[in-house]
């Protein structure tokens, strides 16, 4: 969430620094709202002071034997008028928030302006593979070697689904356990397993709510009951640990690794990637969230960025790094780099991690702040989240780049460990 006075001492900046992300066209209406708002508690501060003036006058009059009936009628009208600028505050100080809720952070000066054309590639590592053959595409390697099934999925649930058997299961499995323990033993962080369904707060304390609730699953409870929400990333239950507190300084940096399934309804994503793996409603990730203060959050977001590659380097997967620009940048995140893996089935390099800082946009919503070491009073965190990898995407990206002309797959060194020291992946009797 926006800081309201920020807005409020820096209408056009906001207006210019929304124009390309979306909301621009409700600053207005947001402080024309907040302007009758603060008009009315002047207003209603006013009346309320001098109610209490009267009624003591009234209380001496009393005491003296004597019956101001003009001055209490006046008090009875004006508690009224009271009543009913109260009424009309809540509901002003309701829709300021809701507008708050709804408008984007703002990007940081780094971040090129303008909407997915203006993207910057940052830098490239690895050399695509040459084949000698044409490569295929994932779906088609993992079926060939039976351990990718589209079909019996959908039966058990519907499209955008998966069933991974036998060796497609211990390389999801194995990809996962990779990237923890790369990311707890060499990059520090800690793990934490967390809730996969979570209340509404929570939603809205990293920004998935109210704005993108028809890309969510949710429960339905029974006698009214407040729903819960199928996380669409760990993000959102792993940056809301802290929701309500108050840290200490010498407590940050918090760097939080979490192995978690993903839920997203994808709405409005229909046509798109519909074969394969590539956008699915449950898939599996390793998510890197940080809680820092703010004058380290620009610093702490590269290092999440070596992070996240370090992955790839290990796997041997070429990728290169986008720097989005303002119109493709996420509704929460201040600046954010994106990860893409080169898929030679495809033909092209596809987003397999984004790493991003919102600064205290979500600290804001909710809650988390901490105590400067020096004293004094406090003042948001800024939080940053990444994906460490996105493991079905890997398992993707490792089955199109490593595939032979047999129809197996080399494993990659990093991964045999994992895997019993297996080599290749061939189909059962092969």
């Amino acid at each position: 969430m926006l800081d309201l006075k920020f807005i409020r001492e820096h209408p056009e900046q906001v207006v210019r620094a929304l124009e390309t992300r979306g909301g621009a066209e409700s600053v207005q209406r947001l402080l024309a709202l907040d302007a009758d708002r603060r008009r009315r508690v002047t207003a209603v501060e006013a009346s309320k002071a001098l109610r209490n003036k009267v009624s003591e006058e009234i209380a001496q009059a009393k005491r003296r034997g004597e019956h101001p009936s003009e001055e209490m009628a006046r008090m009875r009208r004006l508690g009224d008028e009271i009543k009913a600028l109260d009424t009309a505050i809540k509901g002003l100080e309701g829709e300021v928030e809701s507008l708050l809720l709804q408008l984007p952070n703002l990007p940081h000066p780094s971040v090129p302006v303008g909407g997915e054309e203006a993207n910057q590639e940052v830098r490239r590592w690895g050399t695509p593979r040459r084949f000698a053959f044409d490569p295929r595409p994932h779906w088609e390697v993992g079926e060939r070697l039976g351990i990718l099934d589209f079909e019996r999925a959908a039966k058990l649930a519907k499209s955008r689904f998966s069933v991974l058997w036998g060796m497609g299961a211990r390389l999801e499995r194995a990809l996962s356990q990779f990237m923890l323990d790369l990311h707890i033993r060499e990059h520090g962080y800690r793990e934490v397993w967390v809730p996969h369904l979570v209340n509404a707060e929570t939603m809205v304390g990293t920004g998935q709510l109210p704005k993108f609730e028809e890309q969510l699953f949710k429960t339905v409870e029974p006698e009214g009951g407040r729903p819960l929400y199928l996380i669409p990333t760990a993000e959102v239950p792993v940056t809301c640990l802290h929701g309500g507190e108050i840290l200490n300084e010498r407590e940050l940096p918090k760097r939080y690794v979490a192995f978690t399934p993903c839920y997203r309804r994808e709405a409005g994503a229909a046509g798109q990637d519909t074969r394969g793996m590539i956008r699915q409603h449950q898939f599996d990730k390793v998510e890197l969230v940080k809680v820092v203060t703010p004058a380290t959050s620009y610093d702490e977001l590269e290092s999440m960025l070596t992070d996240a590659e370090e992955v790839l380097k290990r796997l041997e997967l070429p990728y290169r790094v986008v720097l989005l620009a303002t119109g493709d940048t996420g509704f929460q995140s201040a600046k954010t780099y994106d990860l893409d893996v080169w898929l030679p089935g495809q033909g092209k390099y596809r987003e397999i991690s984004s790493c991003s800082n919102c600064e205290s946009f979500q600290a804001r919503r909710a809650e988390i702040r901490y105590r400067p070491a020096a004293g004094g009073k406090a003042v948001f965190v800024h939080t940053l989240n990444g994906s460490g990898l996105a493991v079905g995407r890997t398992l993707i990206a490792i089955l199109e780049n490593f595939q032979e002309a047999d129809g197996s797959v080399t494993i990659p060194q990093a991964l045999r460990p994992y895997l019993d020291g297996l080599e290749r992946i061939a189909r059962a009797g092969s």
